[in-house]
C-alpha cells in the first residue's frame, strides 16, 4: 500500500492505534518497575542524576568495610593455607613439547 493511498481517516485510525499502544507500553513499564515512569519529564526534570555524598558519610562506609574486611580475613586466615603451585619436570616439559611438535608436524604434512 503506497502513503498516497491512504485517506484521512485511516490516517487518524492509525494515529489512534498508535497512541493506545503507547499508553500500553507506559502501563506496562510502569507494571514491570513498580512506578510510573515518563521518560522526557524524568530526563527533563533530572530524576536519572546519580546522588552525592558527604566525605564523612564515605568515610564512615569506608571505615565499616574495613572493618568487615578485617573480620573476614582473621577469620579465614587459620584455616586456608595459599595453594601450593605444582612444578613441572624437565622431562614432562620434554614430552609435551615433542608431543606438540609431532602433531603440528601431522597437521602439516596432510595439509600438503
Amino acid at each position: 500500500m503506497n502513503s498516497s493511498d491512504i485517506s484521512t481517516d485511516q490516517l487518524r485510525s492509525a494515529l489512534q492505534i498508535k497512541e493506545q499502544i503507547e499508553s500500553l507500553e507506559q502501563q506496562l513499564n510502569s507494571l514491570l518497575s513498580g512506578q510510573i515512569v515518563n521518560r522526557k519529564s524524568s530526563i527533563a526534570n533530572g530524576v536519572g542524576r546519580r546522588r552525592t555524598m558527604s566525605a564523612s558519610a564515605r568515610a564512615r562506609i569506608a571505615a565499616a568495610q574495613r572493618a568487615r574486611w578485617a573480620k573476614v580475613k582473621r577469620n579465614s586466615s587459620s584455616t586456608t593455607a595459599p595453594r601450593k603451585r605444582r612444578k613441572m619436570s624437565a622431562a614432562g616439559r620434554a614430552r609435551i613439547i615433542a608431543a606438540t611438535k609431532a602433531r603440528w608436524a601431522r597437521f602439516h604434512a596432510a595439509r600438503r
